[in-house]
């Protein structure tokens, strides 16, 4: 569907030599994915989606889609296939002196639709967002999150085969956030529109995304599936990301007072459906306290980390021997201390 071939994107500068935004990148993204692309300010992301319907040119590679070289298109041949990428903004982009049926409207004027079939797509349309009863609304009569809901009409109308989501949800609020990508998610699942979003918010890509690449510094540090960066990501800057998503951090006033060893647990798949902590206690004759965690379903596979205290009076081989069964049946046991 879209091939990312070793692009690069260098931006002149009037005191010095150019800035590399987006450093050799290469990427595939598959036919009815959603694929995520991460990373902090300044990363390169916002300017490597630009690329992908060519508001941004690449300063060296290639961007094809669908078969076409986007980036090698000019003038009309351009325009035709802009048609068939729609495209959703952080901050909406909507014309305000217009409805909402007239924004999403001229979406579809522009791409030349007969007059007689401009009002039922537009209908339909939003119909399938949601704002059927909002349709002679004007943008300022509407909540942040129905702005949005019309940026994705709009953005659809056209019936394109990719989606470009740039920060859909950083304007919103975290119940607005969650609502619109679910109507991303439907979107994607009941039209099949290959869907490509940026974010710096992790949470974002565990909620929608099926793989995700992340950038620093302009080049992509790691790729994969989401549910493998999560439970094993391997670039520093990537677990530094899971790390912060997590937030498992015990404070410092309670470590110094903890007895025994103290563990930071990571369950991945089935193992976060046993109870290895509660063989642990029977087995060895440990105390288990669970102190902090959480599990949780990403791609409908499990993901548990928990912070747990293991104390045997008097016997600390008893607490040594918990500690290896729950690591032989656990993806990771890292000993914070004891």
């Amino acid at each position: 569907m879209i091939e990312i071939n070793n692009v690069c994107v260098d931006f002149a500068s009037r005191r010095g030599p150019a800035t590399r935004a987006v450093d050799n990148v290469s990427l595939r993204i598959a036919p009815g994915e959603i694929f995520g692309i991460v990373g902090t300010s300044g990363a390169g992301k916002s300017t490597l989606l630009r690329t992908l319907n060519a508001l941004t040119r690449p300063s060296e590679g290639s961007i094809t889609v669908n078969g076409t070289e986007i980036s090698a298109l000019r003038g009309a041949a351009l325009r035709q296939a802009r048609q068939r990428i729609g495209m959703i903004f952080q901050h909406f982009n909507l014309m305000h002196t217009r409805t909402v049926a007239q924004n999403v409207a001229f979406s579809l004027k522009a791409a030349g639709w007969e007059r007689a079939k401009i009002a039922p797509r537009v209908a339909e349309i939003l119909e399938l967002v949601g704002l059927s009863d909002k349709a002679n609304r004007y943008p300022a009569q509407l909540s942040g999150g129905q702005k949005q809901r019309v940026g994705i009409a709009r953005a659809i109308a056209n019936h394109p085969d990719v989606l470009l989501c740039d920060e859909p949800t950083s304007a919103l609020d975290l119940e607005t956030s969650a609502t619109i990508l679910a109507l991303l998610k439907r979107i994607n699942e009941q039209l099949g529109i290959t869907i490509v979003l940026i974010t710096h918010e992790m949470n974002v890509v565990k909620t929608i995304c099926d793989r995700v690449a992340v950038m620093s510094g302009g080049k992509v540090v790691e790729e994969g599936e989401v549910f493998n960066i999560f439970a094993h990501p391997q670039h520093p800057f990537t677990q530094q990301l899971v790390s912060h998503t997590l937030n498992l951090t015990l404070p410092a006033s309670l470590r110094q007072h903890l007895q025994g060893s103290l563990l930071k647990v990571l369950f991945v798949g089935d193992s976060a459906e046993q109870p290895v902590l509660c063989e642990a206690a029977v087995n060895f004759g440990v105390a288990v306290n669970i102190l902090h965690g959480k599990i949780e379903y990403i791609g409908e596979q499990a993901l548990g980390i928990l912070v747990v205290q293991l104390t045997a009076k008097d016997n600390p081989a008893a607490v040594a021997a918990a500690v290896e069964h729950i690591r032989a049946r656990t993806a990771q046991v890292e000993v914070i201390n004891g």
